[in-house]
């Protein structure tokens, strides 16, 4: 190090010069750095960085191992990392944060440019603790150094293995190092929030990635051989054919993680370079919330608690696949579920499982699909009927008879809004006459990435952005419109990220939601077979917040970035 950074310690009265002389003999001595001497026996690791910070004009950051995303320590090799004190702490689309120890070791910043270089991306440097970079250090050691110690014991039985027979050989995988590496992926993305891992051949190598709050990031690459064993170690736990691998197959499983109990959807995939294994993680506790916890205002909030309390009538969910349709359900679900309530589900697959809620999944290559097992539930005394979603005529019919002869029916389509729901019953045959007497509500939604509250930024919008929320705006219903009070300059948040967030500037999702009543208004235009667009009028007449409207509300409320809403609710600027 640089005398004068001792000096300039000195000169702060962090420590004496007698102390100074003294520790860089102990130096010598000892062979260990004076940096080291120092931070052990003189000086207190924080008061020692701060004055490091301030001599060398660069931004002290406190960051544990737990805030850094899946896949971002991969920017960085361990060998890397280790030779020079930096670590990677946090990446975004253009932009990656690194955490360096000594600002004064000028090969660092050759290193890093070559790592920008190599990227193409800037990079932003913070200074780090020295009991930081060993915390984050240790994640070259946790799900890369577990697998690769049990790789080790997996090597000396690999021969074992070859010789087993087919009887015997699932006896062994079970037991071998294999199934501590599947228990190390399973553990890191149940405490890293993910929701779905994926297991797949990628060239030479096996790729395992983790998606979190909707996008998938690497996190560990690994030799090729070890696909087969780990693809049949999930194959085991979900209670699947191990000798098959030329179909896809599908199993479930459950782990006690974390003190509780997650569940793990299963589906194995063969490809031309192997087969593939994604594993949904249902973590119960993430899943199944409140209403209030979904984003919905207190308009469609109430519609959906009134509607949901009828004795009898049809809610249909609608949007694309992972918009959240099941997990609105749920949430509904959770608020009936009493003792005196009879609730049966019919889903494909069953996500969660709910004490108190009679789940059946269908089964359509044995005939027990959605209309089949419907005419079925209706014989089991149900008071409230979920079906995971209208996929034909029949069902389409069966579910509307259900909701008329006096159960309340839950349950989704595939629609981009509200007004969809409409028009798509119509298509799967079901009459006119039939859907305002059945159909109570229709939600359309849509889930975007939650802005982090700790790092958003505040900025003013650009005219094409101010055009668009204004136009919105002005055309809410005028019982919402008076809620909003529009500033002359609008601003709106963009994502940063921090420590909080691991650097993604987004931390969990929210939902968007269009909810339409049926009036008797409505009533009237479906059996004088009106319009779509006449529908639409109905709507705005009802008070109904379109999902455009209600990612602008979002937007002004700072709770989302107006790129990430305008994408969801596909409209092109």
């Amino acid at each position: 190090m640089p005398s004068n950074f001792y000096n300039y310690l000195v000169e702060k009265n962090i420590i004496s010069k007698e102390k100074l002389i003294e520790a860089q003999k102990k130096s010598k001595e000892s062979l260990i750095s004076l940096q080291e001497v120092l931070l052990q026996d003189y000086i207190e690791e924080e008061v020692f960085f701060r004055a490091k910070s301030e001599f060398f004009n660069i931004p002290l950051r406190h960051i544990s191992k737990e805030e850094i995303a899946p896949g971002v320590i991969d920017e960085i090799s361990e060998e890397i990392a280790k030779s020079y004190y930096i670590v990677p702490i946090a990446r975004t689309k253009d932009r990656l944060e690194v955490g360096i120890v000594n600002p004064e070791d000028f090969t660092v910043n050759s290193v890093l440019n070559f790592i920008a270089r190599q990227h193409h991306i800037k990079v932003k440097t913070f200074l780090i603790t020295l009991s930081d970079f060993n915390s984050i250090f240790q994640q070259y050691g946790e799900i890369k150094g577990e697998v690769e110690n049990v790789l080790s014991e997996l090597e000396k039985e690999s021969e074992t293995i070859k010789e087993a027979t087919k009887e015997i050989e699932e006896e062994i995988i079970a037991e071998a190092p294999i199934s501590k590496i599947v228990a190390v992926i399973i553990r890191h993305a149940v405490t890293g929030g993910a929701s779905d891992i994926h297991i797949e051949p990628f060239g030479s190598k096996l790729r395992v990635r983790f998606r979190v709050d909707g996008i998938l990031y690497p996190s560990l690459f690994l030799e090729k051989e070890i696909l087969a064993p780990i693809v049949s170690r999930f194959k085991i736990l979900a209670n699947l054919r191990i000798d098959e691998t030329r179909v896809p197959q599908d199993g479930r499983f459950f782990a006690n993680i974390l003190g509780r109990r997650i569940d793990f959807r299963v589906g194995t995939f063969p490809t031309s370079l192997g087969e593939k294994v994604a594993i949904r993680v249902l973590d119960p506790e993430k899943a199944i919330v409140s209403l209030e916890e979904l984003g919905l205002n207190e308009r469609n909030r109430k519609l959906i608690e009134q509607t949901s309390n009828l004795p009898f009538g049809l809610l249909i969910f609608s949007g694309p696949t992972g918009s959240g349709k099941t997990t609105t359900q749920y949430a509904i679900l959770k608020g009936l579920n009493k003792e005196n309530v009879n609730i049966v589900s019919l889903e494909d697959p069953v996500e969660y499982l709910i004490d108190g809620i009679n789940q059946s999944q269908v089964k359509p290559e044995i005939g027990y699909d959605f209309s089949s097992g419907l005419r079925e539930i209706v014989r089991q005394d149900p008071d409230i009927i979920m079906i995971g979603e209208i996929r034909d005529k029949e069902t389409a019919n069966l579910v509307t008879h259900a909701a008329l002869t006096g159960h309340l029916v839950l349950s989704t389509l595939h629609t981009n809004n509200a007004i969809g729901t409409l028009v798509r019953l119509r298509d799967l045959g079901v009459e006119d006459y039939l859907i305002p007497s059945t159909l109570r509500l229709s939600v359309a939604q849509r889930l975007v990435r939650r802005l982090c509250p700790h790092c958003k930024e505040k900025i003013k919008a650009n005219p094409l952005q101010e055009k668009i929320i204004k136009e919105e705006i002005e055309s809410l219903p005028p019982s919402e419109k008076k809620k909003v009070n529009l500033p002359k300059d609008i601003y709106i948040y963009k994502p940063i990220g921090c420590s909080k967030c691991a650097g993604r500037g987004t931390k969990g999702r929210i939902g968007l939601f269009e909810v339409l009543k049926m009036t008797p208004q409505l009533e009237e235009m479906i059996l004088n077979n009106f319009s779509p667009n006449e529908f639409i009028k109905e709507a705005k007449h009802q008070g109904m917040i379109t999902l455009k409207q209600d990612a602008i509300l979002k937007i002004l409320d700072g709770l989302i970035s107006f790129e990430e809403a305008m994408k969801e609710v596909e409209v092109s600027f």
